[in-house]
């Protein structure tokens, strides 16, 4: 029998990329004229796994998080797994946005990839679920570097990264 090669499918945050990127949105917030006299706050919280923005209105709020996201960007923290809330008032006159922060492939994108990788045809690659990963096998190498380069192309809403190759 031929020896299997395989790859795992995998979404992970890096929490301390993530302080990183927030202490310097959090910076460039407290310098920034036109957050000058404003309220202006970015709470992470890695034990729920959420980011919680606070700011004065929904254009500051806007801002606020367009700041962030640029840091995010920067740090190559992947923003596609941030899932933002609705923008709720707050107390004083302060609107409050909690953004979840996906860490891991949830099961609903799970069955998607292997859905798609069934629906691709092929040649003898399967995957299978592997907790908060997927499990992508075939004795061909070359069939596996064409199931990568299938999922590259197709978004899933969740950054999708390739390891463990062997």
């Amino acid at each position: 029998m031929a020896a299997q090669s395989s790859f795992d499918i995998t979404s992970p945050v890096d929490f301390q990329e993530v302080d990183n990127a927030l202490n310097q949105a959090r910076k460039e917030v407290g310098q920034r004229y036109d957050f000058k006299d404003a309220k202006a706050e970015i709470n992470l919280s890695t034990a729920d796994k959420t980011l919680t923005l606070i700011a004065d209105d929904e254009f500051k709020m806007t801002a606020l998080w367009d700041v962030v996201q640029t840091r995010l960007v920067r740090r190559n923290v992947p923003v596609k797994n941030f899932k933002l809330g609705d923008p709720e008032a707050s107390g004083g006159g302060t609107v409050k946005r909690v953004i979840t922060i996906q860490e891991g492939i949830p099961i609903e994108a799970a069955r998607d990839i292997l859905k798609y990788i069934k629906d691709q045809k092929l040649k003898k690659v399967q995957a299978s679920i592997q907790g908060d990963q997927v499990r992508v096998t075939s004795p061909s190498k070359d069939d596996l570097q064409d199931a990568i380069r299938v999922l590259r192309a197709k978004d899933f809403g969740i950054a999708l990264q390739f390891g463990n190759y062997r």
